[in-house]
């Protein structure tokens, strides 16, 4: 029923994998009939098992599964397989099809989620279990193929799981010895069940087409918890297919109808009706199902009983199963003291999460082996460690790619706000799971410090320069360069308000703390804030930073009508706009000074507030920024001008590089002065 089903709906579309799911069905099969605990009435009950499908080209085979388990994804929707507004799109999509647990496709990256999901599990069950009184006990299955297994990110997210020794992540292989160009063997040798023993994994192997020796390895996966397990399942592609199996034209092409015909023939199928299933088959189904269904009556009776003993604990897990952050956090924040003096932003980052840490104990992450350079380690608290979670922070080891992989996996399962850090420059590592986690609209926060030449004398390998524009480039992802240390704690409590992913850039180097003129119309607060005064904005005020650009200075008040022109800046440049705008007016040249830490935040809000910073009539503006020009033409119009990086860096300290590169005041006010058509004033000089 798994392989005709999945079959025929691909021919219906004319596009899809065939090849995965009919090899894969008997694995499948006695799984999700024997072994996977879940309630199709009830999708995210938060004890029920997580299946993932890495090989999401396979897509069908999960659709199958669940349409015949009983999920609310009917018949209908399977002969819609990959058309318009279909819950059945070519790979499959969270938020999308009920019991889809993520987004996958890009090969290796369900596998690396499905990490961080056991992760989650854990960390869960050790906050919250009680002798007797287990209410989070589940586990973490994924089915994986060979092109998951090649992919770099599964060998580093296999390496962190047997080191982590998650006992309850079980990957079903696929080991079908096939890929698109042909046989494996063409680009492929390893020893891969040697390969994942030596990365302290449990391994074994069975056939697809044996349940009862597949039944039993499950059985001693599940029995070995201070292991991960990897089961080697020898599986053909296209099985049932008299001319397609074990071929690679299986793998992407439908079977076409007289082969689909011969399949019908060679597995005893009737020909017609399209799209039967026999009763006997949905009753298998239906059956383990309801066992389901028992199992999570069980755990709301458990429940129940736990509440009774734990109160205080019941109400904590409710609120973080809710997502919602504790009461009183952002008055905690608003309280918080922040330094007056020059502090690197990177700096003011870690002082917010040591504070936010105190109120919410379900913060957990970590660093890809850069903690104390990203001040991402949580102060005073333990670690996740083999077989154990001693407390929130995690360390990745140097595994960029399935760090932020497996954090989506963290965010995926619920209960916790996970967060990975790293440098700037190495979010070319994590593009693919940046990518998903906006697809998918998950809360991940990514932490990027050492955000520009201010890296100094590492020089041009690690001095971002392109890096901005390529997260801004990602649909549904948010990205908060701040410039100062106040604007970093409020950059802390916009990410954890929005509901998708959100990027923080911070810098290595010290900046200044901008002193704000601030316009009680832009802000919603009152003008003359003193800096270094406190954190994140007061409780029902939403912070200057939520509106992705604000005005920071100009003279005389914007109340007296629009200025002659306006100077744009993000992160550590900012306080160059600033200066330069108070030399302009010593100079009697209306200027306004804007902090646009974030594009996409600035683009949410309404034309009017969009007009009132960024007036349409004030044609003279200039953009600075220490990266890549592309993106800011939207900002500046065609008579603007943009001040940024044309090249990558070099080796030198600081200071001197954002000298040789014009990012001074002196050369901001040459080129807002040639903007507005003014000679420079006596005695001035280029400004670089």
């Amino acid at each position: 029923a798994l392989r005709i089903l999945s079959a025929e709906a691909v021919e219906q579309a004319r596009s899809g994998h065939p090849g995965m799911p009919m090899g894969a069905a008997g694995m499948a099969y006695v799984l999700w009939t024997r072994f996977l605990r879940h309630d199709p009435r009830d999708p995210r009950w938060p004890d029920r098992d997580r299946f993932v499908l890495s090989a999401g080209h396979g897509s069908m085979l999960l659709y199958s599964l669940l349409h015949l388990s009983g999920y609310d994804l009917t018949l209908e929707e399977i002969r819609r397989f990959r058309q318009w507004g279909s819950l059945t799109p070519g790979h499959p999509e969270y938020g999308r099809t009920p019991g889809v647990e993520t987004t996958t496709g890009p090969l290796g990256q369900g596998f690396a989620n499905a990490v961080g999901m056991a992760m989650a599990e854990r960390f869960l069950a050790g906050r919250f279990n009680r002798p007797g009184r287990a209410i989070v006990d589940h586990r973490t299955y994924v089915l994986a193929g060979d092109g998951d297994l090649m992919e770099g990110v599964t060998h580093e997210a296999a390496s962190l799981a047997g080191h982590l020794r998650l006992g309850r992540l079980i990957v079903l292989y696929d080991d079908n010895r096939i890929t698109i160009e042909g046989p494996t063997s063409l680009a492929w040798s390893d020893d891969t069940p040697a390969r994942f023993a030596a990365l302290g994994w449990q391994v074994q192997s069975a056939t697809g087409e044996e349940p009862q020796g597949l039944t039993a390895a499950i059985e001693s996966a599940l029995a070995d918890e201070a292991r991960p397990s990897l089961i080697a399942v020898r599986t053909h592609i296209g099985q049932g297919s008299p001319n397609r199996q074990d071929s690679a034209k299986a793998h992407g092409e439908p079977l076409g109808e007289e082969e689909l015909r011969l399949t019908k023939q060679a597995l005893g199928w009737p020909l017609a009706p399209a799209f039967h299933i026999p009763e006997e088959a949905r009753e298998v189904f239906r059956a383990a199902a309801a066992r389901g269904a028992d199992r999570r009556r069980e755990w709301l009776a458990s429940l129940e009983a736990y509440a009774r003993e734990f109160p205080e604990l019941k109400a904590e897990w409710d609120r973080w199963q809710s997502g919602e952050p504790p009461c009183g956090w952002r008055e905690d924040l608003a309280a918080m003291e922040i330094p007056a003096e020059p502090t690197a932003t990177r700096v003011a980052s870690g002082l917010a999460i040591q504070r936010l840490a105190r109120r919410m104990p379900n913060l957990v992450g970590g660093s890809a082996d850069l903690g104390p350079s990203n001040n991402s380690v949580i102060a005073g608290q333990g670690s996740f460690t083999p077989g154990a979670v001693e407390g929130p922070n995690i360390h990745f080891g140097v595994r960029e790619h399935a760090m932020a992989a497996a954090v989506n996996g963290l965010a995926l399962h619920g209960g916790l706000r996970p967060y990975c850090a790293t440098f700037l420059v190495f979010s070319d590592y994590m593009r693919p799971s940046l990518r998903l986690a906006a697809l998918m609209g998950v809360p991940s926060l990514f932490l990027f410090t050492h955000d520009s030449i201010g890296v100094g004398e590492d020089g041009p390998t690690h001095q971002p320069v392109e890096h901005l524009a390529a997260l801004r480039a990602i649909p549904g992802l948010t990205v908060i360069r701040p410039a100062d240390a106040r604007e970093t704690v409020e950059a802390w409590q916009t990410a954890l308000e929005r509901g998708g992913p959100v990027a923080l850039v911070l810098t290595r180097q010290k900046v200044p703390a901008l002193a704000r003129g601030l316009d009680r119309a832009t802000t919603g607060e009152a003008a003359g804030a003193p800096a270094g005064a406190r954190g994140g904005a007061p409780a029902g005020a939403v912070p200057p930073v939520a509106r992705g650009a604000y005005i920071l200075a100009e003279e005389p008040a914007p109340a007296d009508g629009p200025p002659e022109l306006i100077l744009i800046g993000t992160g550590s440049e900012t306080s160059l706009c600033l200066e330069a705008q108070r030399r302009l007016a010593a100079l009697g040249i209306r200027a306004r000074a804007v902090s646009m830490p974030s594009w996409e935040l600035f683009d949410e809000q309404d034309e009017a507030y969009r007009h009132r910073v960024l007036p349409p009539a004030v044609s003279a503006r200039l953009a600075v920024e220490a990266a890549v020009p592309m993106g800011w033409e939207r900002y500046v119009g065609q008579e603007g001008a943009i001040l940024a990086m044309g090249r990558f860096g070099a080796s030198a300290p600081a200071e001197a590089l954002f000298a040789r590169f014009g990012f001074t005041v002196e050369h901001i006010l040459e080129l807002a002065l040639a903007l507005l058509k003014r000679p420079l004033p006596i005695g001035s000089g280029p400004g670089r």
